[in-house]
């Protein structure tokens, strides 16, 4: 693959290409849209990846090419980085990378760059394409300028830099894609960002399955009103129980805050909030607002013509999972006899709460959950944002092959679109390793 990369640049630029930078794309086992209320996480990186061929130029010029030609080539002067929001194309979340690096460094004249990039992850299909995409081109722009910074800075501009494209994710994808070691999953926790090693049990192998349905994070509402409804819901609570909601952002706050376990917040959202949607004339009387002030200080700015937000069901599904999180890195550790049905049955629960509860499954995601369970999986959930992509199983070693001709029958051979694109949308994977730069020997 390097190879061929190599002698698609020369062909492209004329000249070889001075060094390469790898991000992988990652699997979320446990702890969906949980991440920007402040909770932990475990995913594992895969080994797929965002491969990026450089060569620093004199001209402050970046060129970018992929080696897909669905994706035209892209230039820009590195002086005046413009990202679109309201066409999130490849391009732009390689210049969210750029800029980040740019403005944390406050590089005023920065190299210019010939970039050819080589991705094997599928896209739109949860398993973080486009932030793998933000951190490669971060550590391509870091290397290209000299500069040196720790795997967590990198993480922690990265996931601050994506916002450029109008996605409020929580940073776990960008965490993951540069702290991941091969072999093990790792428990993300935040504010302050760490990452702790946990050993999978043997004798299972997790499957990724792709739904073929894709769903794109920054073009789509969805995933941002969810993030609005968990801020919401964390006023609502913080103002019942007398702490300065004005203040409170996450739902962890109000955790913390109050200094209680996680079943304990679960029995609150049930004294406080109620399952009917609130309006927004509802949440304002709650808060004792005006109409105005709600939608000047709290609403973000696409966010100003939702009017209805359900509190009740997503501070459910965060407070759970947040336990769920837990639970599922408790059992690795201490690894009883019945692990792996005791993480089959976190990951079923996980998956009826980001259907019910969340509502960020569709329904060719269900079906996938239950043609995996049905043909052996002991577990399995849809992985990353939803509303599409892909689903996560957690399989007996053993029964591996028999599993993966059944669903490639099941899912993909009854459908010609799909049938055409099985081969990278039904594999198994293990722990990959994080994103790095590495020079040809």
């Amino acid at each position: 693959r390097l190879q061929k990369l190599k002698e698609m640049f020369i062909s492209k630029f004329g000249s070889a290409p001075k060094f390469y930078a790898r991000a992988p794309g990652r699997v979320n086992l446990i702890g969906e849209h949980i991440d920007y209320c402040g909770y932990a996480v475990l995913p594992m990186a895969i080994e797929q990846d965002i491969l990026i061929a450089v060569e620093p130029v004199q001209t402050q010029v970046v060129q970018l090419a992929n080696t897909n030609s669905s994706y035209l080539d892209f230039s820009t002067s590195v002086n005046n980085i413009q990202i679109n929001k309201t066409k999130p194309q490849w391009h732009n979340y390689f210049l969210c990378g750029l800029k980040g690096i740019q403005e944390h460094f406050g590089l005023n004249n920065p190299t210019g760059m010939n970039c050819l990039l080589d991705g094997t992850i599928p896209p739109s299909s949860g398993l973080s394409s486009s932030s793998a995409l933000v951190c490669c081109a971060g550590l391509v722009t870091l290397r290209a300028n000299g500069k040196t910074l720790s795997k967590v800075e990198l993480a922690e501009i990265c996931t601050k830099s994506e916002r450029y494209i109008g996605t409020e994710g929580g940073g776990m994808d960008q965490s993951i894609s540069f702290l991941a070691e091969e072999g093990t999953a790792k428990l993300i926790e935040f504010s302050p960002l760490r990452a702790t090693d946990v050993r999978l049990p043997s004798g299972a192998t997790f499957v990724i399955a792709n739904s073929c349905v894709e769903m794109n994070k920054a073009a789509t509402s969805h995933y941002n009103i969810r993030v609005m409804e968990c801020r919401l819901a964390t006023k609502l609570l913080s103002k019942s129980k007398g702490l300065e909601w004005r203040k409170m952002l996450r739902l962890h706050d109000v955790q913390t805050k109050l200094g209680v376990s996680l079943e304990e917040m679960l029995t609150i959202v049930e004294e406080v909030l109620h399952p009917e949607p609130y309006s927004t004339e509802e949440i304002c009387k709650c808060l004792g607002i005006s109409l105005e002030e709600f939608h000047s200080q709290i609403l973000s700015q696409n966010m100003q013509d939702v009017s209805t937000f359900k509190l009740y069901q997503r501070a459910k599904h965060v407070y759970s999972e947040a336990a769920r999180v837990l639970e599922f890195q408790k059992i690795c550790s201490e690894a009883p006899v019945n692990a792996l049905q005791l993480l089959g049955e976190l990951m079923k629960q996980s998956h009826i709460s980001c259907r019910e509860m969340y509502e960020c499954s569709c329904p060719e995601l269900d079906r996938l959950v239950d043609i995996c369970l049905q043909f052996g999986a002991i577990g399995s959930r849809l992985t990353g944002a939803g509303w599409g992509g892909c689903t996560v199983s957690m399989v007996p070693t053993d029964k591996l092959n028999t599993f993966l001709k059944n669903v490639k029958k099941a899912y993909y051979q009854t459908d010609g679109q799909r049938l055409a694109v099985e081969n990278n949308n039904l594999f198994a994977t293990k722990p990959g390793k994080g994103a790095l730069v590495f020079v040809e020997a």
